[in-house]
């Protein structure tokens, strides 16, 4: 115990002014720094997970509803929620990542004034590129014809994304609000607030789609009157509750935007590549014989995999705040603990999750489709979604202690190439070329997957927890001196 516990602290707490970890020298000293980091983790990663995998069930449940009115209106939402939204989701949750680095440098510097600054400037900035991506939304039936979609399913799917142009704004305001309080840890919130909005969902969808049956507009309608709740609830939360962090509006949310824009679209990068890899692997299902049947397949299997990947975006949010927090603490062993134990135990549920869908391979599309073509289709694509959620159980992970780390421009171009160099030609020659079709097109684009993992798994085994730290405290003295130049401009002497 004595080499495990953190020196100077009193025993089972955890001191965050302590000194780092000891080397581990037994089994127990493992079973005992495992217990402590998974506390650590899950206290942030539970709440931000609940709350994300409320918000996802909001999508996942429209595309419920819409897939009892029919398979050609599931291939046509799901198109639009899988392609078009996704798009503008994963652009703009990157920029808004941003924040969580200022924001937690901030908190942890004592300069909690300026969280309410940053989040100002990245509502604007958000705002901005929401504007910037109208025109896909208004075009994108064109777009998905480009593509190569069948006409019946990008006209409907056209009207649908159309009629989501309000949700996307919502994010602008959503976003922010959640690293504003994920920086300061004030998650419970954030998990209240996305379980009472899925419920409110759910009956927003009866009354639109049931009582008053409005097919696919009704799903729209309820779509965005849901998205806007969630804003508004929490953005109300922060402007009335978190006075600490907010003090009003201020002109300097526009000062060194051009700086902010920078950091944002840098940060956006690295998420947008991984975001969008999967969206590509609809489109191109889009081309097969059969459309109808291969993207619908296909979507509720991006849909099932969906839930899983929000979980692991809470892991990946707190394995963020861990890393950076014991980084900027000069702490490189626990550090590099806590990346160890959250690896592990995110493999550990990626084999779980697998496994039950191997068990339920022949029924769990019933939720979506009561078509048998449809359960047919997915059965038969089980398999692949099963290693696919084992491989992004630990992904995520990484990604976050790239967040962390400040290493976003290094995965940047390691996803760029095992991605879209590797696993998209892949995937096209398997499933064009060799004629396998939807499996063909996903078991190329596993292996990028699979190829990244391994790149970063290594990546961060061979890491120098030391040298981190050092370029931590450099970065943060960076962001300390901007900064303590614009409290020095505003505040009284």
């Amino acid at each position: 115990m004595e080499n495990t516990e953190l020196h100077h602290a009193p025993e089972g707490l955890i001191d965050t002014n302590a000194v780092d970890y000891s080397k581990m020298t037994s089994f127990a000293d493992f079973r005992t720094v495992f217990a402590m980091e998974s506390v650590k983790l899950w206290t942030i990663a539970g709440p931000i997970a609940f709350s994300i995998l409320c918000n996802y069930g909001v999508n996942s449940f429209t595309s419920i509803f819409v897939g009892h009115l029919g398979d050609l209106e599931l291939s046509a939402v799901s198109i639009s929620l899988s392609v078009i939204s996704n798009f503008s989701f994963g652009f703009l949750l990157g920029m808004a990542s941003a924040l969580e680095t200022l924001c937690g440098q901030a908190f942890g510097a004592g300069q909690v004034e300026m969280l309410g600054v940053y989040m100002q400037r990245s509502w604007i900035i958000l705002l901005g590129g929401c504007v910037c991506l109208l025109p896909i939304y208004i075009f994108s039936e064109r777009i998905l014809l480009l593509l190569g979609q069948e006409r019946e399913i990008a006209e409907l799917a056209g009207v649908f994304t159309i009629q989501s142009i309000p949700q996307m704004f919502s994010l602008a305001v959503n976003f922010p609000t959640q690293k504003f309080l994920q920086a300061q840890t004030k998650v419970g919130f954030l998990a209240w607030v996305g379980f009472a909005a899925l419920i409110l969902h759910v009956i927003i969808l009866v009354v639109f789609m049931k009582v008053l049956a409005l097919g696919t507009t009704g799903a729209a309608i309820a779509y965005c009157l849901t998205a806007w709740i969630i804003a508004l609830a929490q953005a109300a939360y922060v402007i009335g509750w978190c006075k600490d962090g907010w003090t009003g509006f201020s002109w300097l949310a526009f000062k060194d935007l051009w700086a902010f824009i920078k950091l944002s679209v840098a940060s956006a990068v690295m998420l947008c590549l991984e975001v969008w890899y999967f969206m590509i692997l609809i489109v191109l299902t889009g081309h097969l014989d059969n459309p109808v049947i291969a993207v619908g397949s296909l979507s509720i299997c991006m849909n099932i995999n969906g839930w899983e990947g929000m979980l692991f975006i809470g892991v990946n949010a707190a394995i963020s705040v861990r890393v950076s927090n014991e980084l900027g603490l000069g702490r490189p062993r626990a550090a590099k603990y806590s990346v160890i134990v959250t690896i592990v135990e995110s493999l550990v549920i990626g084999l779980i999750f697998a496994g039950i869908i191997l068990l339920t391979k022949d029924h769990f599309a019933v939720i979506f489709t009561t078509s048998k073509e449809m359960i047919k289709a997915v059965s038969k694509l089980a398999n692949l979604l099963g290693i696919t959620m084992i491989l992004n159980s630990v992904q995520p992970v990484i990604s976050g202690v790239a967040v962390g780390g400040g290493w976003q421009y290094l995965v940047a171009y390691i996803n760029l190439f095992c991605y879209y160099i590797l696993g998209l030609p892949l995937g096209f020659f398997f499933g064009y070329k060799l004629g396998y079709r939807v499996e063909g097109i996903w078991i190329g684009m596993i292996c990028g997957t699979a190829l990244q993992t391994l790149i970063l798994l290594i990546i961060v085994y061979k890491t120098n927890w030391n040298k981190e730290v050092e370029q931590a405290s450099e970065r943060m003295r960076q962001w300390t001196g901007q900064e303590m130049d614009i409290n020095t401009a505003v505040s009284p002497k």
